[in-house]
């Protein structure tokens, strides 16, 4: 491995070993290259065992993934969790983290919590077992400065179940030094390429196919989806992001799903990355879901309107390179997060035209069959993804 490469991959564990395996944002506003990143290591809070959800104590039990809720550490900007407690005084009696959907749907099965930071599988999940309550928006303060786009997927049957947090969408990347470019079928044709391990990369797979309604997929669209990404039997799957980046810096790796943060970190490591052409592309976003039969839900509203407050937003934006839900969170440290994402305010001018194209093309994920007109007799169902995916990545 060259010296140039070998730097990279030291760039990558560095920068991905805090958060959700991602870094503060990679560049600073205006423009100008920030410092590489330095490994900042998560503490370990100090867990007490409770048998039950919330009861009329103030504390509270919360179910996230790695890097959305900290204690603090080196960096006390992301000390969420203390700060709350002291300002609030509420207690987290339990914090629970998890870098993948698969095992928060695991940690979920096996008992109750108070808050969730569900995606869109597991939001669609937690409601249809009535294993979370309804959110009322007037006890959330930063409501309308969340996007209705954003409000409406955690929204069922006209009642709202979640309060969105972070999202992001995808790309596919590929090394211009070996490849030409091409079309995204490229990506799930090719042995040297990298998806992301969830059922949901099936839809992916269906847009690269044509699909308009990826989430809305029949039987037998569904197993064209497949038979596409069993042509590539030595393809890589991906749960942390290190080993993705890893595969670009060791020249492991031609093409890859990835979010817009990636591209910049490569590009900044001095990889030759780009991205495909895609008219459309995917895209999530993660929520704050309340659990059911909360005797109590006073700490977990003052949790959820904490964690949805500007001043949060930005900072859980920079520290995991996603993008804030709470469009007035799009300033200062968070500003390149937002721009990569073409998040915030809307702007004017040329930006605006720009921001619309970005968004415009992300089709955003709701749990399958979604709003099939039908329901499972037409689309079929997330536990159906899931055994597809299950036989193909064992």
């Amino acid at each position: 491995m060259n010296r140039r490469r070998t730097s990279v991959v030291a760039l990558a564990v560095a920068a991905l070993t805090a958060g959700t395996a991602a870094a503060p944002a990679p560049a600073q506003a205006g423009g100008a290259r920030a410092a590489a990143p330095t490994s900042t290591p998560t503490p370990t809070p100090t867990v007490s065992p409770t048998p039950s959800p919330t009861q009329s104590d103030g504390t509270l039990q919360i179910l996230t993934y790695r890097g959305y809720a900290e204690y603090g550490g080196v960096s006390s900007r992301v000390n969420w969790v203390g700060s709350f407690e002291k300002e609030t005084g509420c207690r987290i009696a339990r914090l629970e983290t998890v870098q993948t959907a698969e095992e928060m749907a695991a940690r979920v099965a096996q008992r109750p919590y108070d808050v969730i930071s569900a995606g869109p599988a597991l939001l669609g999940s937690l409601v249809e077992n009535r294993q979370a309550q309804p959110v009322d928006p007037a006890k959330i303060d930063g409501w309308q400065d969340i996007p209705k786009r954003f409000r409406d997927l955690a929204t069922v049957s006209g009642k709202a179940y979640g309060v969105p947090y972070l999202w992001g969408y995808h790309e596919f990347l590929y090394d211009a030094s070996r490849v030409k470019g091409g079309d995204v079928e490229e990506a799930f044709t090719s042995e040297r390429s990298a998806l992301r391990n969830s059922p949901m990369t099936i839809a992916d797979a269906a847009l690269a196919l044509g699909d308009d309604e990826p989430y809305e997929l029949g039987k037998d669209r569904l197993g064209e989806a497949v038979r596409l990404l069993e042509q590539a039997k030595g393809r890589t799957y991906w749960q942390n992001p290190v080993d993705l980046v890893k595969g670009f810096a060791t020249g492991d790796l031609d093409y890859a799903q990835a979010t817009p943060y990636y591209r910049v970190l490569l590009r900044k490591a001095g990889l030759p990355v780009k991205t495909l052409d895609a008219k459309r592309t995917t895209g999530w976003v993660d929520s704050w879901v309340l659990g059911a039969n909360l005797p109590d839900v006073t700490c977990a509203y003052r949790w959820i309107n904490w964690m949805t407050q500007a001043g949060t937003q930005r900072d859980a934006a920079a520290w995991t390179g996603l993008a804030p839900a709470n469009v007035k969170a799009c300033k200062g440290r968070a500003r390149p997060v937002c721009e990569m994402y073409g998040a915030g305010p809307a702007p004017t001018g040329a930006r605006a035209k720009d921001q619309d194209k970005r968004l415009d093309r992300v089709l955003f994920a709701v749990r399958p069959p979604g709003g099939c007109k039908g329901g499972a007799a037409k689309c079929v169902p997330y536990a159906t993804w899931t055994e597809r995916w299950d036989a193909l990545v064992p």
